[in-house]
């Protein structure tokens, strides 16, 4: 364990009363965490994985305004997500970044009656979208977004224009329409840079760790060393997701029962290696309709494509796989989509899924499901505050409105807001990346693509951590499939939080993701994090076992996927 954990743990004891406890460490609590942190508050954030490990890990990537949510007539949410869509354009630019989204359509007037059906509580799928209800959506969007506007308006096409620009699309489509969200490169570790950002003594985020009643106060245990601490609370939040339900019950000081605030849908989503692909789709995600209703995405990805999803509803909350037949049926998706290009469950190179935590709802076709959130009060000893539903877009708005109930809880007054507030390494990034990794070049004698993967990891954080690695020996790539370096890899783990392989395999550097990480890869890191934490060797073996099994259980790569990456880089 680093000294650093050790600190926060004492610190914990030290405290002992905290205004709020914030149960859950996805993307929801962490922006609670750093709401209340930047009032001054005394507050603690508790994980019992790592932060940001489970839904929030699984989104697709994108940050939008939510454009099908118009025939669910829930213009109040569309409107706050663009606000918040653009929002993080501006305050983490490092990671948010524009997306040309193209729509392909293929009949004129069908779906007209989509919105009205959502108005008037409509339960089944909605019909195929035609042009006019996709130019009355678009522009809606449009004015929406008219003041302060930071991306460009739509625009229509016909089918022989669009096919001069994407000649792989299906000859069935009549037209094509394009718009422009946004897209999120690293959700994880924009978790991170939101608890760094959170500079107040007495904020403390702990991972790995869990939380229990022990009559008027809660026991909090270090689940990597076992150690304890006795605290109270003047609130609790719970922002555990899917779990809020069951972690309600856990939390509360009393035991009747209540009716379930949560209901859960799972959505998987493939990591595709596919050259042809990646060349069809133009720089543009493709935003499309399945056969059966359900909205498809496959845009580019960190040199690969990212395509989903699935809406399939989970009576249980528990840790989920994109299934086989998960997989198929997106593969089925992109090939009406691109019929010319062969596209087989090999060019997987990753895959995720996770549950969405929707609010409690018994509509039949999930996409009629609000993505809306809201605040529940439950009574007790102390009170706790339930954030129900909510989406990656809107997680500071969500945030803010917690924050907010939390602070008149408490009888304390704002005294910062977060809407115009940079994060993590957005703060001070200039409008042209090239510019800082210039400057990396020349301060620090690394070559020019190196600079780059810095600049794209961390933002103006690149800084600091170039200045970290510059005085290390081992700054030096782990191979030539990667600019991450070892140095890069004690940062991650004394500054970073990373406290077990899989945080840095799969949450601190895109190895896993991007379809690239091979056996050595894994000892170099493994060996890195047992020199920095102090790891036997059996707790470095049980390591590297366990994040084999999860990457095979819940990610779709085996032994044998890694087995020839790593051959086929060694003969080269």
């Amino acid at each position: 364990m680093t000294d650093e954990r050790e600190k926060r743990i004492e610190e914990v004891r030290r405290i002992g009363r905290f205004d709020a406890i914030i149960v859950g460490g996805g993307i929801n609590g962490i922006g609670v965490f750093r709401e209340l942190a930047l009032q001054g508050l005394k507050v603690l954030l508790v994980e019992r994985g790592d932060f940001c490990s489970g839904c929030s890990a699984a989104p697709s990537r994108m940050i939008h305004g939510g454009l099908r949510y118009l025939e669910n007539g829930e213009f109040s949410l569309v409107r706050e997500s663009l606000l918040e869509r653009d929002a993080l354009l501006a305050n983490a630019p490092h990671m948010v970044r524009p997306l040309a989204t193209t729509i392909p359509i293929t009949s004129v007037f069908s779906g007209l009656m989509n919105a009205a059906a959502g108005f008037f509580a409509g339960r089944g799928k909605p019909a195929r979208r035609g042009a006019l209800p996709v130019k009355l959506g678009l522009s809606l969007y449009d004015w929406v977004t008219r003041k302060n506007r930071v991306l460009p308006t739509h625009r229509f096409r016909n089918a022989a224009e669009t096919f001069r620009i994407w000649p792989e699309l299906t000859r069935e489509l009549r037209y094509s329409a394009s718009y422009h969200d946004a897209w999120i490169s690293y959700p994880e570790r924009l978790g991170i840079e939101l608890i760094l950002d959170a500079r107040n003594p007495a904020a403390i985020a702990l991972n790995y760790a869990e939380i229990a009643p022990t009559g008027d106060t809660f026991t909090i245990t270090d689940t990597l060393t076992q150690s304890t601490a006795e605290i109270s609370a003047r609130l609790v939040i719970n922002a555990t997701g899917a779990w809020l339900d069951e972690t309600a019950r856990l939390l509360s000081s009393g035991s009747e029962s209540r009716e379930r605030l949560v209901s859960g849908t799972k959505g998987s989503h493939l990591i595709i290696d596919s050259p042809p692909l990646f060349k069809a789709l133009g720089g543009h995600m493709m935003f499309f309709e399945n056969t059966d209703g359900r909205v498809c995405i496959v845009f580019p990805y960190l040199g690969k494509v990212l395509a989903g999803s699935t809406d399939i509803r989970i009576e249980k909350p528990e840790r989920v796989r994109c299934e086989d037949a998960e997989r198929d049926y997106i593969i089925g998706a992109l090939k009406l989509l691109f019929p010319r290009i062969a596209i087989t469950p090999d060019d997987v190179v990753f895959s995720y899924s996770g549950i969405r935590p929707l609010p409690e709802s018994d509509q039949a076709f999930t996409g009629r499901i609000s993505r809306g959130h809201s605040t529940v009060r439950l009574e007790g000893a102390p009170p706790q505050l339930c954030m129900v539903g909510g989406k990656w877009t809107t997680f500071r708005a969500f945030a803010e409105q917690t924050a907010d109930m939390a602070l008149e809880e408490l009888g304390v007054t704002r005294s910062r807001e977060t809407r115009f507030l940079a994060i993590g390494g957005g703060a001070g990034m200039p409008a042209e990346p090239e510019t800082l990794e210039a400057e990396l070049v020349e301060r620090f004698g690394i070559d020019r693509s190196r600079a780059r993967h810095l600049v794209d990891l961390y933002g103006t954080r690149s800084r600091a951590v170039m200045k970290f690695c510059s005085a290390r020996a081992d700054d030096i790539a782990l191979d030539d499939t990667t600019m991450i370096t070892e140095a890069e890899i004690a940062f991650l783990i004394r500054h970073e939080f990373a406290a077990r392989l899989s945080d840095l395999v799969l949450r601190r550097t895109p190895l896993a993701i991007t379809g690239v990480l091979n056996d050595d890869h894994i000892e170099k890191i493994t060996a890195r994090a047992a020199a920095e934490l102090g790891w036997s060797d059996q707790r470095r073996g049980g390591e590297v076992r366990d994040l084999l099994d999860e990457l095979e259980a819940y990610y779709g790569v085996t032994r044998t996927m890694l087995e020839r990456r790593t051959q086929r880089r060694r003969n080269q």
